[in-house]
């Protein structure tokens, strides 16, 4: 049997490690032996183990020392009867035939001090250097052993070790932080740190002639080139006794009053473990953009789009609305959420931001124009009732806290044939006393990427009148591109584009050009319904100082347009709005821009039938159609700040005494005594740069070339 799994582990591909235990077990166990995995070990540290194979069942363990003979240098045979050591053995179970046998060493690994009575230490630096042999036996007979081999040297730990995880500063007035720069490990000795203070004399003989050199080992740094101390009549030159500095050897730049004395506590170091994620904390009061929360202090989420999918279990943010449809392919009856709904599942309850509870309120309605979420009706198939094909909710709040909640949910019944495109809707509206909440674009200016608020004159009966919010929008395509199922999307601040849709014309509308201009400009004029713009991200509707005119280029009914009864010429098949802004100023390093100026303007061009390239059938059917492409741009441009006159050709090349494009600054030389300089009093200012002078004539006068001039003059 041991032969046939050999050769069975022989062809199978397994670790070569793993066949031989496999080997090991199969034939221990067939044998009724008991082998040691590995059989011999050198241990190095406190801990050892090895995995004891095969029959294990009425072992005991035995561990002695042992020492070679003196005549042949071997080891004698395993015995059963324990000898006196410091180590511990202890075994654990890890599977039927398998048994864990551990070494623990019963001794501190602590270096010896000087004169030091205690003998739980090492006395040497080599502080244990054995032989240990580990005997299985089975009724007083050695079945196995093991031998082990151990060399461990004591620890170099420094004996003020602690677990104080606390920093103490000195104050650096009388006492400086830098006398020792290579310290870097508090409580501890570093290496070739020679004034590290934690290092014992026999850690610093380790390194001693190894020290770091120059004020990071802790030595007195070499004197620099600028002391007096370091004049030489070699090569000292004339001037240097005037410019010289007196400094004592102990001032360096490691010491210094930077810091004043205090306790830092050290922070947790990098972990490498997989954080563990928590519930989210609940929060005191809803702000803008905060998550809603339930009452197990879950978010609250509903199904909404992100990176252009559908996702389920999205949050609902505070203040956030949000009309989203997905897109679910069905090839048999919806049977979980959120196409399948129960009232406990929206019959929930949510915290309302101000310590209390609000319960949700469910509307059910009964869906009866299915066209708005299938393509198409079958009358035979499977029949699915109760599909949840709409959930929308409206939130009431008030302050930071919200009020209520009511949930309407739209239900029907659909037919499945083999497969359907099923289109249910998600929103969330936020009402404030039945308003509609509004976010800003900006505070105070307008930030990039947020949509351009527009508005229009919502007068009263009192002729006051406030600015009913509005948006300004482009063409945005979808499906086949045609203007008739083309949507509309916002225009963003700061954000160029060009989109546009297809519009479909027969050789009949072309003969009817009046009525085309006028379909043309009516889809074009749905785009921006505002005639108001705010000029900041937060206006007030009730402030009209924070809206500008919208201009519009109006177009010319006068002009004669040259129609044929084939083409239409004078379509205004392009707008275009040009958005100028300006910097007003800076908030917390963030440009703040303002709407100065919209124009709105038309771009006429002619649309005509074309026949070539083998299709004539628009030039032949009058209802036959071709598409013509109707287009809408944005252009947003900067207001330049500096409007002065323009530099002339010497100014932007002369660019020697510019203070700003030079690193070499000549106008300020004399600055210090100028009346600009504010640092001193203008009398010590002026007083100083008379010295400096003074000296600067005096080295000049007694330097190598006035003396070699005075010698050649006598």
């Amino acid at each position: 049997m041991a032969n046939t799994l050999g050769l069975f582990l022989s062809r199978v591909f397994v670790p070569r490690h793993v066949s031989c235990v496999m080997l090991f077990i199969s034939l221990a166990h067939t044998q009724n032996l008991a082998v040691f995995q590995p059989s011999r070990l050198i241990a190095t540290g406190p801990e050892v183990r090895a995995l004891l194979l095969g029959h294990t069942a009425d072992t005991s363990l035995t561990l002695r020392p042992v020492f070679p003979s003196n005549t042949t240098g071997l080891i004698g045979p395993p015995s059963c009867i324990n000898g006196v050591t410091q180590w511990v053995v202890t075994t654990e179970q890890a599977g039927k035939n398998a048994v864990w046998v551990q070494l623990r060493l019963g001794k501190n690994l602590r270096l010896c001090g000087n004169n030091e009575t205690d003998t739980d230490c090492c006395p040497k630096p080599l502080c244990v250097l054995e032989t240990l042999q580990v005997s299985a036996c089975v009724g007083g007979t050695p079945r196995a052993s093991l031998l082990i081999q151990a060399k461990i040297h004591a620890l170099l730990v420094p004996a003020n070790a602690g677990s104080d995880n606390k920093t103490i500063i000195p104050n650096q007035v009388y006492q400086p932080l830098g006398s020792c720069p290579c310290d870097l490990t508090f409580r501890a000795c570093d290496v070739r740190c020679c004034c590290d203070k934690d290092c014992s004399i026999e850690e610093v003989k380790l390194f001693a002639t190894h020290c770091l050199p120059g004020p990071f080992g802790g030595q007195a740094p070499a004197a620099p080139g600028y002391q007096c101390s370091e004049q030489s009549s070699a090569n000292s030159p004339d001037w240097f006794p005037f410019l010289c500095v007196n400094s004592p050897p102990e001032n360096n730049p490691y010491l210094g009053l930077f810091y004043q004395g205090d306790t830092i506590t050290s922070e947790p170091g990098p972990s490498f473990q997989s954080p563990v994620w928590s519930a989210p904390l609940p929060v005191r009061a809803y702000i803008q953009g905060s998550p809603i929360l339930s009452l197990n202090d879950q978010h609250f989420t509903i199904p909404q789009k992100g990176l252009g999918q559908c996702v389920n279990n999205a949050p609902v943010a505070f203040l956030e609305n949000f009309n989203v449809n997905c897109v679910t392919i069905l090839r048999s009856c919806p049977a979980g959420l959120p196409l399948q709904t129960r009232p406990t599942d929206l019959n929930i309850t949510l915290k309302d931001g101000q310590g209390g509870y609000v319960a949700v309120d469910v509307i059910d309605e009964v869906a009866i124009d299915m066209s708005l979420f299938i393509s198409n009706t079958l009358d035979d198939g499977l029949v699915c009732e109760n599909v949840t094909l709409a959930l929308d909710y409206t939130f009431y709040w008030k302050g930071n806290g919200i009020t209520s909640v009511t949930l309407t949910r739209t239900v029907g019944t659909i037919t499945l044939n083999t497969s359907l495109a099923l289109t249910t809707r998600y929103s969330a509206v936020f009402l404030n006393g039945g308003l509609m909440s509004e976010p800003n674009s900006g505070n105070p200016g307008y930030q990039v990427g947020r949509p351009v608020i527009g508005g229009t004159l919502d007068t009263w009966d009192n002729n006051t009148g406030s600015v009913q919010r509005t948006s300004l929008n482009v063409w945005k395509p979808v499906s086949d591109g045609r203007c008739s199922t083309a949507e509309m999307k916002p225009v963003l601040f700061g954000e160029n584009s060009t989109s546009g849709c297809l519009l479909p014309v027969s050789r009949q509308n072309l003969t009817q050009c009046d009525l085309l201009r006028d379909a043309v400009t009516s889809l074009q004029a749905a785009l921006i319904t505002a005639t108001y713009v705010a000029k900041s991200g937060n206006p007030d509707p009730l402030i009209m100082t924070d809206w500008v005119n919208i201009s519009f280029v109006t177009l010319n009914s006068s002009i004669t347009m040259d129609d044929t009864p084939s083409s239409c010429s004078g379509v205004p098949s392009h707008q275009h709005i040009h958005v100028l802004s300006l910097i007003t100023g800076m908030v917390e390093g963030r440009p703040q821009r303002d709407i100065r100026a919209v124009l709105v303007s038309y771009t006429l061009s002619p649309w005509a039938l074309v026949c070539g390239g083998g299709d004539v059938s628009p030039c032949m059917d009058p209802l036959e159609t071709k598409l013509f492409p109707i287009t809408s741009s944005v252009t947003f441009t900067d207001i330049p700040i500096n409007t002065g006159p323009p530099k002339t050709r010497f100014q932007v090349n002369f660019t020697e005494y510019d203070c700003n494009r030079n690193d070499v600054c000549w106008p300020e030389l004399g600055y210090p005594m100028t009346k600009y300089y504010t640092g001193e009093p203008y009398s010590q200012s002026l007083a100083k740069g008379l010295i400096l002078v003074f000296f600067f004539i005096t080295a000049s006068i007694l330097g190598t070339p006035w003396r070699q001039i005075r010698q050649a003059w006598t």
